[in-house]
């Protein structure tokens, strides 16, 4: 079995991790730290997990034995948390730390950017990954067939929705119920941190495109999800585009091309990203959805892991989502 550790286990990302990792059949959670909770019940936190993890207690360090470590503790953390981890402890950091290419090493470590449908291979060499953002997860899956293929030629306008676990649970203002029902907002208009590996991964994959991205983002009346919407300039066909993207994903088995359109709820509780295709006039429109704990976090790191550690892609992965 493989050892697990979760170092931050009283977020969202931890414990989405410790909900699929539970029934996970090649793992067993040997650890979960938190400095805020240690000695605490982990089911008094994540009280979905009652009846699930027994009396399994946060720790204030990891256990001995571990194979891998996930780091969940929120951005500008895992630094610290890596000085106290083995360089023979593989690593999966869910924050934005070392999504950058410039900022991806840490001593003897070299951060892989943990896209599966981007670089697979690299990924099952690599002892450490550098999970991608949730937006940026749903926005990339919707643009890489474009650029693989060098097809992006102009400008890509892109809005998107999250719910509000996309903010965490210390952004409490924006998450308050009273201000979330029934209300709507855009936030960090062109400007949102994302956009920097989105930007730096098309432009790996094509890299004659200078065009921008125009990305507005909005907090959203829900508490998971995301569906983002984006368009392009294109002179193929709907029905050639849809090709490409088949033929992008035909080996990628959470990534699903919809011949009608998509919505949220066809997404929570998988790690699936359904994208779904129309054409008007000289613009492709692509429509893409995820669950934003699940393949925008949790679940992608877990697909990171299986990738690691050489098993299924979709071992503790297969999912239904909840429609109603």
């Amino acid at each position: 079995m493989i050892e697990i550790g979760i170092i931050g286990g009283t977020g969202y990302t931890a414990g989405e991790l410790i909900r699929l990792m539970i029934h996970h059949p090649k793992v067993r959670i040997n650890s979960v730290v938190s400095r805020s909770e240690p000695g605490k019940l982990i089911h008094f936190i994540h009280q979905d997990l009652l009846g699930e993890i027994g009396d399994m207690k946060f720790t204030d360090s990891l256990r001995k034995e571990i194979d891998i470590v996930f780091l969940c503790s929120g951005h500008g953390q895992s630094r610290k948390e890596l000085k106290k981890i083995s360089k023979y402890i593989k690593v999966i950091d869910l924050s934005k730390d070392f999504r950058m290419i410039n900022q991806s090493f840490f001593k003897e470590r070299n951060f892989i950017y943990g896209l599966p449908e981007l670089q697979k291979e690299l990924i099952k060499k690599s002892d450490s990954v550098a999970n991608p953002g949730c937006f940026s997860t749903a926005i990339l899956l919707a643009i890489l067939p474009l650029a693989k293929e060098k097809l992006l030629k102009n400008n890509i306008h892109i809005s998107a929705i999250t719910g509000s676990t996309g903010s965490g649970k210390r952004n409490i203002y924006t998450n308050n119920f009273s201000w979330r029902n029934n209300n709507i907002s855009a936030y960090k208009i062109f400007q949102h941190q994302h956009l920097k590996e989105i930007k730096q991964t098309i432009r790996q994959v094509q890299n004659n495109f200078y065009s921008e991205i125009y990305f507005i983002p909005y907090r959203g009346n829900l508490s998971r999800g995301i569906i983002a919407t984006l368009y392009t300039s294109s002179s193929f066909s709907l029905e050639k585009n849809k090709d490409i993207y088949k033929e992008y994903y035909k080996d990628h088995p959470f990534v699903e091309i919809s011949d009608t359109n998509v919505d949220v709820k066809q997404v929570i509780n998988t790690n699936k990203c359904i994208l779904y295709l129309i054409k008007e006039k000289d613009q492709l429109i692509v429509i893409s959805v995820i669950d934003n704990l699940i393949k925008g976090a949790s679940g992608q790191a877990i697909q990171n892991m299986n990738l690691l550690f050489n098993l299924d892609e979709t071992c503790g992965l297969k999912l239904k989502s909840v429609r109603f």
